[in-house]
C-alpha cells in the first residue's frame, strides 16, 4: 500500500500553499540575503582586523621622550661667533635638561642682534635676544609694545619686566624682561614660569656686566 502523498505547504502569509514559482523565488530571496549577511559579517571581520593591525602597530613603534625639535649647541656657536664680535654675548651656563633650538645672528629691524632660543626643563620656551645699539622702536617691536609690569634685580641687575599673560595676540611674549648695559640690550621672553626666567638672568650676569664697558668709545 503507497503512503499518503504529502499535501504541499500551506504558507501562513498566503493563507495557501506556494506555487513551485513562489517556492523558487523564496529560495532565491533566502539565498541573497545570506549572501548579503555573510558579505556584511566579513566586512565587519576584515575592520577588525585591520584596526587591530593599526593599534599594534602603534603599540610596536617606539616613542621619542625629546622633542622633535633639532637641538643646537648654542654655547659653541656663541663661541665661534665671539671671535667676530666686539661684544660680550650671551652664552648662558644653564643646568642639565636645558637645551636649544636656535642660536644665531639677525639683522631684521635695522638692528643687529645675537639670538638664542632655549627650551626649558618644563618644556617652556625662553628667547634670548641682545640687540647693538638697539633704539626703543625696535625694542617695542620685539616685545609686541607690551607695557612695562615692574622691575626686577636679579644679581644686581634691573630687569624691566613685561607680564603678558591672560592677553591676546602676544605669540610668545607671554612675559618678558628686558636691561640694558653699554650698547646692548638684553632681552628674555617666552611662555616658562618666572622661576625659569631668573635662572636665565642669573646666567647672564657676567656677560650683561662685561658690556657695561664695551662699545662705549
Amino acid at each position: 500500500m503507497s503512503s499518503p502523498r504529502r499535501q504541499p505547504r500551506v504558507v501562513a502569509e498566503l493563507g495557501r500553499p506556494e506555487t513551485p514559482q513562489e517556492t523558487a523565488d523564496r529560495k532565491a530571496e533566502n539565498s541573497r540575503n545570506y549572501r548579503k549577511r555573510k558579505t556584511i559579517n566579513n566586512l565587519v571581520y576584515s575592520l577588525l582586523v585591520c584596526v587591530g593591525l593599526v593599534l599594534i602597530i602603534a603599540l610596536a613603534v617606539p616613542r621619542a621622550d625629546s622633542s622633535l625639535l633639532t637641538e643646537v649647541d648654542y654655547r659653541s656657536v656663541a663661541a665661534d661667533a665671539q671671535a667676530s664680535s666686539e661684544y660680550t654675548l650671551a652664552n648662558p651656563e644653564l643646568p642639565e635638561r636645558w637645551s636649544a633650538n636656535r642660536a644665531e645672528t639677525d639683522s631684521s629691524g635695522g638692528v643687529s642682534s645675537w639670538n638664542i632660543g632655549l627650551l626649558t626643563p618644563s618644556s617652556e620656551y625662553i628667547g634670548v635676544t641682545q640687540g647693538f645699539d638697539a633704539n626703543e622702536t625696535w625694542l617695542a617691536g620685539q616685545l609686541r609694545q607690551s607695557a612695562a609690569s615692574r622691575t626686577v634685580t636679579v644679581d644686581s641687575i634691573e630687569w624691566t619686566v613685561y607680564d603678558n599673560r591672560g592677553r591676546e595676540n602676544v605669540g610668545n611674549v607671554e612675559y618678558a624682561m628686558a636691561t640694558e648695559s653699554g650698547d646692548s640690550t638684553f632681552i628674555l621672553f617666552g611662555t616658562a614660569a618666572d622661576g625659569e626666567f631668573l635662572t636665565v638672568a642669573s646666567a647672564l650676569t657676567d656677560q650683561i656686566l662685561a658690556n657695561q664697558t664695551e662699545g662705549t668709545d
